[in-house]
């Protein structure tokens, strides 16, 4: 319906700003908070085209980048595809370790870190309190930028309570490019995304976009503007936040009662994944994947008729274990999700047991 309004607009099919619509920006600035305003805001072609262009603009080829381990993996194959070398830093329950970051800066010289501050992908990890504005300093003692990908910020669950505001909102000094995103939260062929900074690392955000991209094509962003002006969008925010939370806590019921040994080390309350380590026999697990174990598991997994995907890619260097993401976003309901993770437990007894059968296909 945004869509439609937008196309009738007068002149919204004419060329926009390269920076993109003044009102849009606003928009975005607003979100972010802080010291933000719409001359500090670039509308971009989705969030893996912001990510592209930060990359290109602050770090040459060759040189090295920091990435938080394990992280998305279209984050380092962007990376690579750029001629940079990711370096992985540890990330835990709260988020990428300070210790280990300055550790890093220093004995790499990098100059860019990126980071998944809220709901990380895979982890489900928030960057705790004390932990943010740590993180800035280190990066400002480096000379260095902080690439912020806030990628699920509108897929909170129900259950989340008050976010964190971005680490854009709390940096002043321009050490922070935030790259924010519209895609997830309505379609994936709504590639409307914002890149934000302060300062002159903006300009080189602007002429690495303009040349990749020129601009976004003016519908999409008169549609974003209808979409998110629309009484309707607080309401289907909620909605999904009803949602998401419904179909986490049934997944995650259903791991408990069908696949106990896989170990839940979190339970994010935003985002639209979990993340799994598979049991390796040291703790005491009497069945162990072994080496090669995920890759089995994901093999087996289709067979019974289920999609998850590897931990293996989501990180840069050698993983210390064995992990499998579950979505819960691609099924058409929990239905699905019960028996998904039912098949999944067929998959398990046929890595460690003899085969099951084939079955038809879901999405975890």
């Amino acid at each position: 319906s945004a869509l439609s309004r937008a196309g009738r607009r007068p002149g919204a099919w004419g060329r926009p700003p390269t920076e993109g619509l003044p009102e849009l920006r606003e928009w975005f600035a607003r979100g972010i908070g802080g010291t933000m305003t719409a001359a500090d805001v670039l509308v971009s072609a989705g969030g893996q085209t912001a990510l592209t262009t930060a990359l290109r603009a602050l770090a040459p080829p060759g040189a090295p980048v920091l990435v938080e381990s394990p992280t998305y993996p279209g984050m380092l194959a962007i990376a690579r595809a750029a001629g940079l070398r990711p370096v992985p830093v540890p990330v835990d329950a709260d988020g990428v370790k300070p210790p280990l970051l300055a550790d890093a800066f220093r004995a790499t010289g990098a100059r860019v870190f990126v980071c998944q501050p809220l709901f990380q992908n895979p982890t489900g990890a928030v960057l705790a309190p004390a932990r943010r504005p740590e993180i800035l300093r280190i990066a400002r003692d480096a000379g260095a930028f902080v690439i912020e990908d806030d990628f699920v910020r509108r897929l909170v669950h129900e259950d989340a309570g008050p976010l964190p505001r971005p680490l854009a909102a709390d940096d002043p000094d321009g050490v922070v490019v935030h790259v924010g995103s519209l895609t997830k939260a309505t379609s994936p062929s709504f590639r409307v995304s914002a890149l934000a900074a302060h300062g002159p690392v903006l300009e080189r955000l602007r002429a690495i976009q303009v040349v990749d991209t020129f601009f976004v094509p003016r519908p999409l962003q008169e549609a974003a503007l209808e979409l998110v002006g629309s009484p309707a969008w607080p309401r289907h925010l909620r909605a999904i936040s009803t949602e998401l939370k419904t179909r986490r806590d049934t997944m995650t019921t259903a791991l408990r009662l069908e696949l106990p040994a896989l170990s839940l080390p979190h339970i994010p309350s935003g985002g639209y994944h979990l993340w799994l380590r598979l049991p390796d026999g040291n703790g005491g697990t009497s069945q162990a994947f072994g080496s090669g174990g995920e890759q089995s598991l994901t093999t087996a997994a289709l067979r019974a008729g289920v999609s998850i995907t590897p931990g293996r890619p989501y990180f840069s260097a050698e993983p210390p274990a064995a992990h499998v993401r579950l979505s819960f976003a691609a099924v058409a309901g929990t239905g699905e999700i019960v028996e998904g993770v039912r098949r999944l437990r067929a998959a398990c007894e046929e890595v460690l047991q003899p085969p099951a059968k084939t079955a038809r296909h879901l999405a975890l």
